[in-house]
């Protein structure tokens, strides 16, 4: 008895196994067939795929992909006769079939019951993936176009998955080619628009040493760096950008701003010096040094700076209000010192000194505000009224206290 059920419970192995083959085939047959049921065919494959009988053979995941493939085919084919295919079908059935065709090809590799490798599918997943190749750059455009970034970020991949599978890497489809480099850099830029930094730093990370749009990678780094809030790795990368693109300005200038705005203004006063040696008609490096002296105090040199910033740029309302402030600040200082003085001899002395700076502050900031009389900069009216207040001038200060009240 016990033989007979040990009989019918191989028998009932062998029919489920056999059943899970002939699904396999069944469900190829529909998918190639004159009038192909694609969907019916995948609820078949899946069944096999799930099957511990047959989930570990080749055919069965060759099958798959080829299912996926066929439909991809039928779609792509429209598009070639100059007819409109449905392009999210035809896209996501080229997406589906790649998992299906390497872990036929890989399961193609594994020795047989005698020990020996004997692949079936080799070739014909190399035929397919390599003249497929190409669509899943088309296909990562396609959802970069439509502003579907994660679609467009798993086509890109499994183009370079293709181009990396260490089995593909001496044939001709797989090399890394101009579009390989403009793949890896698109893959990048798509990830900046994901939700997840690390995906979009990993990928900008992998591009940033391909000779395509180089210096966009490198800016788009060192943004997700600083917006992820990573300051060392932030300037680490501006000063690697600095030696890769010595001729650009963006790098130098934001680790200006950097040094700045973290109080290391011994670093800023050097990378400013460097910058002016590169570009030295440069009106807003001498600007930005200017700014740096006067912020330490140093106002001889911050003002040879905005000088300087002001001959590269005369009409500039900026560079005259530099400039204009440098004698306001000290003319306030001056009154303020003198009005502290008991000595009147000394406070007379003192006072027309801080006059005389108010009158060499005077035409800096007449003309900044003349350039733009309909949209002064507060700060110009306010020194304005601050001067014409201390030198008497009574008309003008009216005329800037009613425009400013106004």
């Amino acid at each position: 008895m016990k033989n007979v059920l040990l009989i019918i419970g191989l028998s009932l192995v062998t029919v489920a196994a056999f059943g899970q083959k002939k699904a396999v085939k069944d469900a190829m047959r529909l998918a190639k067939d004159a009038k192909p049921n694609y969907n019916e065919a995948r609820a078949l494959i899946k069944g096999a795929l799930d099957n511990p009988e047959t989930k570990g053979d080749a055919e069965t995941w060759f099958s798959a992909g080829e299912i996926e493939d066929a439909q991809f085919t039928a779609e792509n084919t429209k598009a070639m006769l100059g007819q409109q295919p449905n392009e999210p079908v035809m896209y996501d059935a080229l997406a589906n079939s790649l998992p299906y065709y390497l872990e036929a090809y890989k399961l193609d590799q594994l020795p047989d019951a005698k020990g020996k490798v004997k692949p079936r599918y080799q070739k014909k997943i190399q035929g397919t993936l390599g003249a497929n190749h190409i669509y899943y750059l088309n296909g990562g455009a396609y959802y970069f176009d439509k502003q579907d970034y994660p679609k467009a970020c798993n086509f890109f991949e499994q183009y370079l998955e293709i181009s990396d599978y260490p089995a593909f890497k001496d044939l001709q489809f797989a090399q890394r080619d101009s579009n390989y480099m403009i793949v890896q850099f698109y893959l990048a830029v798509a990830s900046t628009q994901l939700d997840n930094k690390d995906v979009a730093i990993k990928n900008l990370v992998r591009a940033k040493d391909t000779p395509y749009r180089q210096h966009d990678v490198y800016q788009y780094l060192c943004y997700e760096y600083l917006t992820n809030g990573d300051t060392a790795t932030y300037e680490k990368t501006l000063e690697e950008g600095m030696k890769v693109f010595p001729d650009s300005s963006y790098y130098l200038l934001n680790l200006i701003a950097l040094y700045l705005g973290s109080d290391r203004e011994e670093k800023a006063v050097q990378y400013l010096n460097t910058a002016i040696a590169q570009d030295p008609n440069n009106s807003d490096l001498y600007q930005a040094l200017g700014s740096v002296y006067e912020q330490r105090k140093e106002l001889d040199k911050a003002e040879a700076n905005f000088i300087k910033s002001l001959d590269l740029a005369p009409e500039s309302p900026v560079a005259l209000t530099n400039v204009g402030r440098i004698y306001y600040n000290q003319a306030v200082n001056k009154l303020g010192d003198a009005n502290l003085i008991t000595d009147q001899a000394l406070y007379t002395k003192e006072k027309d000194a801080a006059m005389d700076m108010f009158k060499k502050a005077l035409p800096y900031f007449k003309k900044a505000f003349d350039i733009k009389p309909d949209d002064p900069e507060r700060d110009v009216l306010v020194a304005l009224r601050g001067i014409y207040y201390n030198l008497n001038m009574s008309k003008e200060f009216d005329e800037i206290d009613a425009l400013m009240n106004k």
